[in-house]
Order: structure tokens, then C-alpha cells, then sequence
């Protein structure tokens, strides 16, 4: 029994090393002498495509003007940019700001009982008339040049879709630990993107080929993981990521709002699994391995934590076993202390590592509960806004990137 638990304890702590360590040296090795820069096309001043800038809304009243206001200043040709906003069922002014832009060639999509960010997706989208559509939120603000940056790379044949990159900012100044997480991770996305391998989208800013759009089913949560996916299944595609196509997104306000933006990718998580388990197949080259390196352990993550203090606490008789028993206990402490203290304390970002870690882990193991009672639907309740934003490029960077 005592061997079993052994091996049991340095297997959950040998995948999470390996997700959180050894994969992206491996992944870094592996772009640096493998990887292929992809060259996008200048773009004739006159060849641009017809594009659809979608932006799904649901009641936010708070945002959408100032939203439409960034999307009719876009660098684009404006004959060849239909913009759309899809609104779910919205029961405040969200229409009718939307309506008020008609003039300018804003159009509304409304739909007058709410169905889920995915469902109205698939009913929006083929009604688009663009060749390439580009998805956001309504909560978010485009560089001027970020259409022209995302759209050049359609050229390409085996591109199908074009993720761009998300900096979230806080007007007040406030410092968050995410930005050395973010930067851990959009590190990852570029190293991929050379190797063929990058797996989703960030919902604020990307692209896709309408005529080869996958509809997803309505009730999928994480929308901007399945349609790329999908599209790479189905069509082969490539997922090309530009970090020079930027969108910028206000952090959420309380810790609540991100708790439950990550329990909700929890619940998608074991939703998408079972559509796109045929991707860990190692004839899709690279894409199983950063499927099941960076994707599924990172999902199984929680679990392992889990069999890692259960592994140890079964061995605390032993020295070195009583010693990491101790360890976990002291570090999950830190991750509660630093949690309930103000952001007003002043904790070193570095100390606020370990709550952010233990809150992501803590939050998925909840929206995986939610999946498993079936506890779970297509709709969302959108983060609260605040009506006074500070120009992005005035905000401080504290992130980038979404999960």
C-alpha cells in the first residue's frame, strides 16, 4: 500500500510539473528549432475583404455606446465593414443605443427572448454578409489597425482562424498578480502559433472564415475554445495567433466577478472535452500534444492537487512526505491570507501568486460539479461595468490574455 501511494503522489506531482514547467520548455525548445514564422501579405489598399465585426450583447446599456463609438473608428475600409450587434434578448436600452447608429451603418440583430451567447452566434453569424467574420465583446476596444492586422492573414489558405491579443487594464492603477501569469501564457500562445499548435481563441478579438463557421451547440459555454477547435477538426485549419492585433478589456472589479468567470470555464471545460477528444489522436501532429499538455492536464489539474495532499497526508510517517504535508498546508494558508486582505495592503504580486493559483484550481473544481449536475447553460450574467472608462492607452497594463 505504502509503494502505491508513493507512486501515486509522484504521479499527480509529475504532470502538474510537466504541464506547468516541462511542457513549455519543451515548447520553447521545439519553436526555437522547429517553429515557422508565418509571413502575413501586404494588402492592396484596394483588395481588402468584406468583414463583419459580431459583437454579442446582453443588456449592456453601460458599454455599447462607447463600444460602436471604438467600432466606427476602426482603420478599414468603411464600404467593405459591416458592424453588428447581436442582442440577446436584452431587457434594457442596449437596442435602442444600438438603433440610434442605424445612420452610420451599425446594424442590430435582435433577438427578443434570450437564447445564450452560443445560440445567438449561430444564428447571427450566416446572417453576416463578410467573408471573414471577427467576434468580440461588448466590453472591449479595438487599436485602430486591429482589423487590417487580423484580416491580412486570410490570404493564407490554411489560416482559418486569427486570434489577436487581449491586455486587460485597470483605470485605477490597481496591481494585479495575473500580469506574470499572462505573460507565462501569451509566451505559450506565440510559441505554439509557430509550431501549428495554438488551441483556441481570445473571446475579445478573432476572426474566423464564415463559410467554414461550425456551429457549436447552444448550450456551450466556452465559446471561443469549441468554434476554433471545431474548425480545426472539421477543415484542418490553422489558428494563428497576432499579438500585434490588439484589444484592451477593463480586469474585473472584485475577485467574485473572476471566481465565477473561471468556474464558468470549468463547466466548459468537461463540455468541450466531449467534442473534442478526437484531437488528442497523434495523427493531428502537435495539436495532441498542446491539446493534452496545455489544455487537458491544466483541466485535470484540481484533481491532482487533490491526490497530491491525500497522497502525502497518507504517508506523513515518513520524514520527507511530513515535510511536503506541512508545505501544502503553509502554502494553501498564504493562498487564504492573502485573499482576504485588501488590495490596499500592498502584498507583493509574487505573494499573490499562490491565491491566484489556488482560486483558478478552486474555481474549476466547482464548474466541473456544476457540469456533473448538469447545473449549467448557454446564457451568461455579463460583469458589472462601469460606466466611466479610462482611455485604454491611459489604463495600466496588468494583463494578457484569457484562459
Amino acid at each position: 500500500m505504502s509503494t502505491i501511494l508513493v507512486i501515486f503522489f509522484w504521479l499527480c506531482a509529475g504532470l502538474i510539473l510537466y504541464t506547468y514547467a516541462v511542457y513549455p520548455l519543451l515548447v520553447m525548445v521545439l519553436s526555437e528549432f522547429l517553429g515557422k514564422d508565418r509571413t502575413a501579405r501586404e494588402v492592396d489598399s484596394t483588395n481588402w475583404p468584406n468583414v463583419s465585426l459580431l459583437i454579442a450583447a446582453y443588456n449592456e446599456q453601460a458599454v455599447i455606446e462607447r463600444r460602436i463609438a471604438n467600432a466606427l473608428a476602426m482603420d478599414y475600409p468603411k464600404e467593405k465593414l459591416e458592424i453588428a450587434i447581436a442582442s440577446d434578448g436584452s431587457n434594457d436600452e442596449t437596442a435602442n443605443i444600438v438603433k440610434r447608429y442605424a445612420g452610420q451603418g451599425v446594424r442590430l440583430i435582435e433577438f427578443a427572448e434570450r437564447r445564450g451567447k452560443s445560440a445567438v452566434l449561430n444564428r447571427a453569424i450566416p446572417q453576416l454578409r463578410g467573408e471573414i467574420v471577427v467576434l468580440s465583446d461588448a466590453n472591449s476596444e479595438f487599436e485602430p489597425s486591429a482589423l487590417k492586422k487580423l484580416v491580412r492573414w486570410f490570404d493564407d489558405p490554411a489560416v482559418g482562424i486569427v486570434s489577436g491579443r487581449l491586455v486587460l487594464t485597470d483605470a485605477r492603477n490597481s496591481r494585479n498578480a495575473d500580469s506574470l501569469y499572462w505573460n507565462y501564457e501569451t509566451f505559450l500562445k506565440k510559441s505554439e502559433s509557430r509550431l501549428g499548435g495554438l488551441l483556441g481563441a481570445n473571446g475579445a478579438i478573432y476572426a474566423i472564415r464564415r463559410s467554414c463557421f461550425t456551429p457549436i451547440p447552444d448550450d456551450t459555454v466556452v465559446d471561443d475554445f469549441l468554434i476554433p477547435l471545431l474548425m480545426r477538426l472539421h477543415h484542418g485549419f490553422l489558428v494563428h495567433y497576432d499579438f500585434q492585433a490588439i484589444a484592451y478589456e477593463q480586469a474585473p472589479n472584485q475577485v467574485r466577478d473572476e471566481f465565477r468567470r473561471r468556474m464558468r470555464i470549468g463547466t466548459g471545460n468537461l463540455q468541450n472535452l466531449s467534442l473534442l477528444w478526437p484531437l488528442l489522436d497523434p495523427r493531428q501532429g502537435f495539436v495532441a500534444i498542446s491539446f493534452f499538455s496545455h489544455k487537458v492536464l491544466r483541466w485535470l489539474c484540481p484533481f491532482l492537487l487533490i491526490g497530491i495532499l491525500i497522497g502525502s497526508a497518507c504517508l506523513f510517517n515518513h520524514p520527507f512526505f511530513r515535510v511536503v504535508t506541512i508545505l501544502q498546508g503553509a502554502f494553501y494558508c498564504m493562498a487564504m491570507i492573502v485573499a482576504i486582505l485588501p488590495r490596499s495592503a500592498g502584498v507583493p504580486k509574487l505573494f499573490r501568486l499562490p491565491t491566484m493559483f489556488v482560486s483558478m484550481n478552486l474555481a474549476l473544481l466547482v464548474g466541473y460539479s456544476r457540469w456533473l449536475l448538469q447545473n449549467h447553460h448557454g446564457t451568461w450574467e455579463p460583469t458589472a461595468r462601469r460606466t466611466e472608462q479610462s482611455e485604454p492607452a491611459h489604463s495600466t497594463v496588468i494583463a494578457e490574455g484569457k484562459p
